[in-house]
């Protein structure tokens, strides 16, 4: 493996950090509802922060694939918007210190880039490290968002209910960090949102809201959520309002209220990967015509 250490530029001016938390929000390919998106600038744009540590994209995102913004104006380019991938320094709003570390999930090297992570971590002393993700799930815009919480120590996930039992996903930069984490001993966790799976390639703010929340509990920082939670209240006036000009969309709707209900009921007796699926609709059943609706509401409204 070549320098870890090589993959980054440290600022000059470094602070006298006493344990602080980690939070990492790296959107791969499944940020269902912009969760992650929304989150970083929601930080970003709220709290106090500046960059510690810049990351060397052009070695670690494959620009293909991830194409930086530039516009043009006329007759030349005017703008070039490059991907920054950094750790910043940010104080919440007890102007208590914390890091942060954001950008788009890496394409190349993710041993190198997790050591590097993993350098910095014992280089600031981190005591806790917490990771965010957001997944799309067969359940219905009308009840609570939920989570699924993981850790390097059961004792860091204590009260959380697991909602699915053994699976095997694709992987992640921030899974792989995390599961680094535990091999060296050190505390680390994440949560992953349930986004509705028919919004899932929309903007779902209230997604993004019960990630600050969850960091907030598990860290005890302060968060600025409430422009988050105005989008999401506005957001869900808007879906109910779609929802409601189809009958057949709110008999979709319905279906996924009384599949969400039926697995709270048996929640800690039966877990949801081994429920019984027979007396379930799909997520493609019970799905498709709902997205085919708002698809139709979106263009409309474009």
């Amino acid at each position: 493996m070549l320098d870890p250490n090589d993959l980054y530029l440290l600022d000059d001016d470094l602070p006298d950090l006493v344990n602080p938390v980690l939070v990492v929000a790296l959107p791969g390919f499944v940020d269902a509802g912009a969760a992650g998106r929304l989150l970083g600038r929601q930080l970003l744009d709220t709290l106090p922060n500046r960059p510690l540590v810049t990351f060397d994209v052009d070695q670690l995102i494959d620009h293909r694939s991830h194409r930086p913004v530039m516009v043009f104006a006329e007759d030349h380019w005017d703008s070039y918007r490059p991907h920054s991938l950094a750790l910043h320094l940010m104080h919440d709003e007890a102007s208590e210190p914390f890091l942060f570390l954001t950008g788009p999930e890496p394409d190349y090297q993710w041993e190198r880039f997790t050591t590097a992570v993993r350098n910095l971590i014992e280089r600031f002393e981190v005591r806790l490290t917490v990771g965010i993700n957001a997944i799309p799930m067969a359940v219905p815009h009308t009840r609570p968002t939920g989570l699924t919480a993981h850790a390097t120590r059961p004792e860091l996930v204590a009260g959380y209910e697991p909602w699915l039992a053994t699976v095997q996903v694709p992987g992640s930069v921030a899974a792989l960090l995390e599961y680094r984490l535990g091999e060296a001993g050190q505390d680390a966790m994440g949560f992953a949102v349930h986004v509705p799976h028919y919004l899932a390639q929309a903007e779902y703010p209230d997604a993004a809201d019960t990630l600050l929340d969850a960091i907030a509990r598990a860290t005890g920082l302060v968060l600025p959520r409430a422009e988050l939670r105005s989008a999401a209240e506005q957001t869900r006036g808007k879906i109910d309002e779609q929802v409601g000009r189809s009958e057949e969309v709110a008999a979709v709707v319905h279906a996924l209220e009384q599949q969400y209900d039926t697995f709270a009921e048996s929640r800690g007796r039966v877990p949801l990967m081994t429920a019984d699926r027979e007396s379930l609709p799909t997520a493609d059943e019970l799905g498709a015509e709902l997205e085919r609706f708002l698809a139709e509401q979106n263009r409309k409204d474009d």
